[in-house]
């Protein structure tokens, strides 16, 4: 199944839009990455509009989170996601996206990063 990026559908006044063209390749794109809690990193490499690359985050264990006390990082073990202000059925499925509070070792933090699109899970902790 194919995910059309373009804007082809209706005028904000709710008027029709006719298409000036069809619809092309590039154009399209690909289903969402569910970035799941799980034993090991898994990550998966597109490659994107002018030959760039994305890393898609699959599962990962473990989350780079700064304490805004301390100014500092440390890489600690993901415990479980608590709540995903995006859509709340994710917090139920244990899906990782931008804005999640995730449970760590250290305590709460907020998710900085976009995983499927980053690669990688930062996050900020909550007091």
């Amino acid at each position: 199944m194919s995910y059309y990026q373009g804007n082809d559908l209706k005028k904000p006044t709710g008027g029709e839009k006719r298409p000036h063209r069809k619809k092309r390749k590039y154009e399209l794109g690909g289903p969402f990455t569910e970035t799941k809690i799980g034993s090991s990193d898994k990550r998966v490499i597109v490659r994107t509009f002018g030959g760039n690359i994305k890393v898609k985050l699959k599962t990962t264990a473990y989350a780079n989170v700064i304490d805004p006390k301390t100014n500092t990082a440390r890489k600690v073990k993901i415990l479980g996601v608590i709540e995903t202000p995006a859509n709340r059925d994710y917090a139920r499925r244990g899906i990782i996206v931008k804005g999640a509070i995730i449970e760590t070792e250290l305590g709460k933090a907020k998710v900085t990063s976009r995983p499927g699109q980053d690669g990688v899970i930062n996050a900020v902790l909550i007091q």
